[in-house]
């Protein structure tokens, strides 16, 4: 069992941008939230008076999904999720599959946790082998797609990864970025198995912290009986409302469908420099292994951020996250990785 001290694990990508760069860093796509959205909340500040109640951003969450109210359970951000998850649950033997987000094991650990990793190779493409997670392991979390590598894990592989008396938490946070949200869980209520999702990538909403939860009634009992009172406030509930209507979910499939395009121009670009993304990248993000353990720095001073890799498990200090822009911010940035290379 790895020790946490080997790696920051609540370094994320706000911390790399800074006053006059470009941010590549952050996996937030939208600048600011649409016009609609804006509208929504501006017009909720005059209820802020009132304590918050989220009972109508649940069943939008629920049925959006089309699952019972009880399994969805509204959060302060999907990361609320992870603290809520150890918190009230007592694992034996958790295992986080790595290279992920890193909050998750943060959150295990700070409950007092042990935490095992398994960590996927760059030499198949961080491909998932459900063998590989140990059977005796109660507690799972893997991300769908997965940040850093944005590799999307088959609905069937993770599938395999369910077992008796095993809690499989599947973090699909960037999913609603992939068109047609392929392989997701969030609509197929199983025994054993936890969605994580967040409103917060695809809506530009990391400052108002909104996401959900969905799973198994019981289970998801025991993390409400541990969420802090109005956890979600009047707002993030709002949000959750209007994120859920059907025409914000159709201009999330546009969103996405732009996304996965703009990504595959970032790809081809980076490939005209002899770079490639590593692994079969599919969120708005792409990973790459630069020459050395200073191009970041040569990025950073020529005016644009990305984000680290080496405080994921898994990763070095070569490996640099690439967050999807459009076009143009592509083409500056690949002038100046040319520049650094």
């Amino acid at each position: 069992m790895a020790d946490s001290a080997d790696y920051d694990l609540h370094h994320h990508g706000d911390r790399e941008v800074g006053p006059g760069l470009v941010d590549l860093a952050v996996n937030v796509r939208l600048a600011r939230p649409p016009e609609w959205l804006r509208r929504e909340l501006v017009s909720a500040v005059d209820s802020l008076a009132v304590y918050p109640d989220s009972s109508a951003a649940q069943a939008a969450a629920a049925a959006r999904h089309g699952r019972p109210v009880p399994e969805a359970l509204v959060t302060a951000g999907a990361a609320e999720a992870f603290t809520l998850l150890a918190s009230a649950l007592k694992p034996r033997h958790a295992v986080v599959v790595h290279p992920q987000f890193t909050e998750p094991e943060a959150a295990l650990r700070a409950a007092g946790h042990e935490v095992s990793r398994v960590i996927l190779s760059a030499s198949d493409g961080y491909v998932l082998d459900p063998s590989a997670v140990p059977d005796e392991a109660d507690l799972v979390f893997v991300g769908n797609p997965t940040n850093p590598t944005s590799v999307l894990h088959p609905a069937g592989v993770l599938q395999a990864l369910i077992r008796p008396g095993r809690l499989l938490v599947v973090d699909e946070a960037f999913l609603d970025a992939i068109p047609g949200e392929a392989e997701s869980l969030a609509g197929s209520p199983l025994d054993g198995v936890v969605v994580l999702r967040s409103l917060t990538k695809t809506w530009g909403l990391a400052g108002l912290r909104a996401g959900y939860v969905l799973g198994p009634a019981d289970v998801l009992a025991r993390l409400r009986s541990v969420q802090p009172p109005w956890s979600v406030s009047t707002l993030a509930a709002v949000a959750t409302v209007a994120c859920c209507r059907p025409a914000a979910l159709e201009e999330a499939e546009k969103l996405a469908t732009a996304a996965e395009a703009d990504r595959d121009y970032l790809v081809s670009r980076l490939a005209e420099l002899g770079l490639a993304a590593l692994g079969d990248p599919r969120g708005p993000f792409v990973l790459v292994e630069g020459p050395d353990d200073d191009l970041r720095t040569r990025l950073r001073e020529a005016g644009y951020a990305v984000r680290r890799g080496d405080t994921f498990p898994g990763l070095g200090s070569r490996h640099l996250r690439l967050a999807v822009r459009s076009r143009e911010v592509t083409d500056g940035f690949i002038a100046a990785l040319a520049r650094s290379l």
